[in-house]
């Protein structure tokens, strides 16, 4: 019996924490919270049974039905101050799904930890350029203008695929993109909430389909969904994410920058070890 309210003592605290932080960092980065949810329910699950070999899949399932509520409540908090920019959303929303419908259709197959690491190093690498800004810093007329065309196509894609392979809202590398392009951190993370539920939308639909016919799921999952999991960690996040973006908007661009910059070394180094 102790050991049974220890599990499940484990199950919530992991849980409320997962809740919370993803919705902070949802509203603080306008990152889907992904990174936090997926390493808290590889945790966590084991203690609802199943077959481990389908936790990881469990968990990214999981985590992207959570950005939908995480993204939506960062995106409504962020557009109370005019800086979501919903036209760029509209033109890339289609290739987003496209993206992540690719992404499902192999995440059964996909060597996951190669994925990650090859994440990982790139996120380690765009860490330098928020923690030294004024390094890359030109005239505003030198900065790219934001991919259109075969580059949106290209871009969007491929970002809603990985995204739907890891479980995340793709607002890492969509934020660097848009900064480099010469956009506001503040609006490229206001922005960046949205493409997140984009993303989480068909990906969550996705996972909770191709698992329907699967067995030896953790207690309390339909298809890869862990719906107490979904519950706990949305009903916290819901509150979270408008603080984080209160936060947000209170730093300065150059403060928001290199706290961006240690979240983004954080990030990859908890994704190293992962895929070790």
């Amino acid at each position: 019996m102790e050991a049974g309210l220890s599990d499940l003592l484990l199950l919530g605290v992991a849980l409320i924490g997962a809740g919370g932080l993803a919705g902070f960092t949802a509203g603080l980065f306008g990152v889907g919270g992904g990174f936090v949810v997926v390493p808290a329910l590889l945790v966590v699950l084991p203690l609802l049974g199943g077959d481990p070999e389908k936790h990881i899949l469990v968990a990214i399932g999981t985590s992207l039905a959570t950005i939908i509520v995480s993204s939506a409540r960062s995106v409504q908090a962020h557009s109370r101050r005019g800086i979501v920019d919903f036209e760029l959303l509209r033109g890339w929303a289609p290739w987003l799904v496209l993206g992540v419908l690719a992404g499902i259709s192999v995440a059964s197959v996909v060597n996951a930890s190669s994925l990650v690491l090859v994440f990982a190093i790139g996120v380690l690498v765009y860490s330098v350029y928020f923690f030294m800004p004024d390094r890359f810093k030109g005239s505003t007329d030198n900065h790219p203008a934001v991919p259109s065309g075969v580059g949106r196509v290209a871009l969007a894609s491929g970002l809603g695929g990985f995204s739907a392979l890891l479980g995340i809202g793709g607002g890492t590398p969509f934020i660097v993109t848009m900064v480099i392009c010469g956009r506001s951190l503040h609006q490229a993370i206001a922005t960046a909430a949205g493409v997140g539920f984009i993303i989480a939308i068909p990906g969550a639909l996705g996972f909770l389909t191709i698992g329907l016919r699967d067995t030896g799921l953790p207690t309390g999952s339909v298809g890869y969904i862990n719906v107490p999991a979904l519950i706990a960690i949305s009903a916290i996040s819901i509150f979270t994410a408008p603080l984080g973006a209160t936060l947000a908007h209170n730093l300065s661009e150059i403060k928001l920058k290199r706290v961006f910059g240690v979240y983004l070394v954080c990030v990859s180094l908890a994704m190293l070890h992962k895929s070790l």
